[in-house]
């Protein structure tokens, strides 16, 4: 089953559309999808507006692949369950967003080769055949690296021997006092 979603946040009607139809053109009925509060309602695979975070816990261990938004969320999903995943950037010039964060966002995980990543609606209608044939270069874990760890310490560290964090704390004024 492909599970695909758009998000909590704003509808993505573009997105179901374009799977819808191209579910119809190859006879695929194994897709179920969170739709948010669109207008528009597949006609080829069931939906439901919103899922419940176990739902969607759920959907995601029991896919095959993953059709989705560009939001980090989502993507971030797909990689621990170590999903093929396809997304589609929501554009601000189509009034699906507030601005394009989402292609940038889509094209770092692409260029990194752990989502395939539709540019335009004809590349990511074209995608949709490779999905489950794709396979992320590398997963998102469950815990955050040691490199990582270690960088952050190091920063907080040299913070605060320079006295520089938290500093901002004695800086604001007590608004009741003014």
């Amino acid at each position: 089953m492909i599970f695909v979603t758009v998000g909590h946040q704003m509808p993505f009607d573009r997105l179901i559309k374009l799977v819808d139809t191209w579910a119809e053109r190859r006879g695929r009925r194994d897709l179920f999808a969170q739709v948010g509060e669109g207008r528009y309602r597949p006609r080829n695979f069931p939906c439901a507006p919103f899922l419940s975070d176990a739902q969607f816990s759920n959907m995601i261990s029991q896919c095959t692949a993953v059709i989705a938004h560009a939001g980090t969320g989502s993507i971030i999903s797909a990689l621990s369950a170590g999903k093929p995943m396809l997304v589609l950037p929501r554009r601000s010039h189509l009034e699906e967003t507030r601005n394009d964060h989402q292609v940038a966002t889509a094209a770092h995980f692409a260029s990194s080769h752990q989502v395939l990543m539709g540019k335009d609606d004809d590349d990511f209608v074209d995608k949709l055949d490779a999905v489950h044939s794709f396979r992320p270069r590398s997963l998102v874990g469950s815990s955050a690296s040691q490199k990582l760890l270690f960088v952050i310490k190091q920063f907080i560290d040299s913070e605060l021997a320079a006295g520089e964090i938290f500093a901002f704390e004695d800086e604001q004024q007590d608004p009741q006092s003014s």
